[in-house]
């Protein structure tokens, strides 16, 4: 019978914990009411509350061990909020490039721009497709680009330590199918020079950025003359004349992609079928929100699973913690809780109790935990590794509302856990057993 009992409280366990970690804040809300009117309006409840207020009250003297829950849930809600807020920054930054008014072509089936070819004949047709949107003297808005990863020296780091940027070689008509980007400080590179603006993320990231320095690319000096800011992932790249870039690296008239304008965002699917079901190109085409959002998938995955698995291992330990602490204070007050049931207090509400007392230390941990993550790493500037052809992207930690209530959703579930086990062996300890205990 007692394996059926443990087995039950198994099942349930595993129930609420998975209903748990689904459940929006509204409903734990609702919850929060049900479970209040019920501490207010039953008899079961009102013995609860009066439980719970006793063992509430002798925190004080419970000072030390009730600390160690506290301080053990604010640790893995620290470190699981802060995680997530990488990912979070790292998504957020990518998403914000893109836009659903511009597409951006490369060759088919190529992962990303650095390791896309166009040749000469696909970026003179691309422009051509209708759909395109056209400026003030009729042309097309679009911007055929090449995109390199190119080794800089890391800002503080050792002298011969290089991390990988994304050096774009762009035209005139980059500045029209990206508006947001702004020259913050010098000015713009002259075509056919070898000039560069810089992002403001790279200009965090790597020494040498700033107007009036040179640096090496491709064995060629070039001159930063401005440095631009667009608060999205091109903050991270350096930008110079497209045809230098090529003749430089010896690209030829060959382009990585070309970035276009749509006329209306609506017929973006008659756009794209027009350009991929042509016989002459060989391309793919995207959304430039699609495309940006399809680059921080992987990435963004692997922070959230990194974070995920962190938080099980420090919860676990602060599980066990917040277990030894309750069975201790169940067994401290195993004398006065025989006595309530001894005088007409049913087991529920010493369970309740007991778990209400557990989930209140783990509530704070969990605000604490929480509001010191937002205090810490909200706004925080990061950078990826680079790795292979991929740049590093400047990005900066965001601790949203969502991730905060993740944050208190896992301290509760964790307090939970530690005081269903102790509630329910302080409720099925015979009374006559207890009070010989102490």
């Amino acid at each position: 019978m007692r394996f059926l009992i443990n087995l039950g409280l198994l099942i349930l366990l595993v129930a609420v914990i998975v209903g748990w970690i689904f459940l929006p804040w509204y409903l734990a809300l609702a919850l929060a009411v049900v479970l209040a009117a019920w501490l207010l309006f039953t008899r079961s409840g009102g013995q609860a509350a009066s439980v719970t207020a006793v063992g509430v009250s002798t925190l004080r003297q419970r000072l030390g061990s009730a600390s160690v829950i506290v301080i053990g849930i604010a640790g893995v809600v620290g470190v699981l909020v802060a995680l997530l807020a990488m990912a979070e920054g790292y998504s957020q930054t990518l998403r914000k490039t893109g836009s659903a008014d511009t597409a951006i072509v490369m060759r088919g089936s190529s992962a990303s721009e650095v390791m896309s070819v166009l040749d000469r004949d696909s970026v003179v047709l691309i422009p051509q497709a209708e759909g395109i949107a056209q400026d003030a003297q009729g042309k097309p808005i679009a911007s055929p680009e090449l995109v390199v990863a190119a080794n800089l020296p890391i800002k503080g780091g050792a002298a011969d330590e290089e991390g990988s940027v994304q050096l774009r070689g762009v035209g005139e008509q980059a500045w029209a199918v990206r508006p947001e980007v702004k020259i913050i400080q010098g000015r713009n590179f002259k075509p056919g020079m070898r000039e560069l603006i810089v992002g403001k993320g790279a200009v965090k990231q790597f020494a040498g950025m700033v107007p009036g320095h040179e640096i090496r690319l491709g064995n060629q000096a070039w001159t930063v003359v401005g440095i631009f800011a667009a608060d999205n992932a091109m903050d991270s790249e350096v930008w110079g004349d497209a045809a230098v870039v090529a003749d430089t690296y010896r690209r030829g008239s060959s382009r990585a992609s070309v970035t276009v304008k749509l006329a209306d965002p609506s017929k973006y699917e008659a756009f794209k079928s027009s350009l991929e079901g042509n016989p002459q190109l060989k391309v793919d085409v995207d959304t430039t929100l699609d495309y940006f959002n399809k680059q921080s998938e992987g990435t963004a995955k692997v922070i959230r699973i990194m974070g995920i698995v962190v938080g099980l291992i420090m919860g676990i330990g602060a599980m066990f913690g917040a277990l030894n602490t309750m069975f201790a204070a169940v067994a401290a007050r195993a004398r006065e809780i025989a006595t309530l049931r001894a005088i007409g207090f049913r087991g529920l509400p010493v369970v309740v109790a007991i778990m209400l007392e557990t989930m209140l230390l783990a509530l704070i941990g969990g605000v604490i935990g929480g509001v010191l993550a937002w205090l810490i790493f909200n706004g925080y500037s990061a950078s990826t590794l680079a790795a292979g052809t991929v740049g590093q992207l400047s990005f900066e930690l965001k601790v949203t509302g969502a991730l905060l209530w993740t944050g208190v959703k896992w301290a509760l579930a964790i307090g939970f856990i530690g005081g269903l086990f102790p509630a329910v062996r302080a409720a099925r300890l015979p009374v006559t057993t207890a009070l010989r205990e102490l």
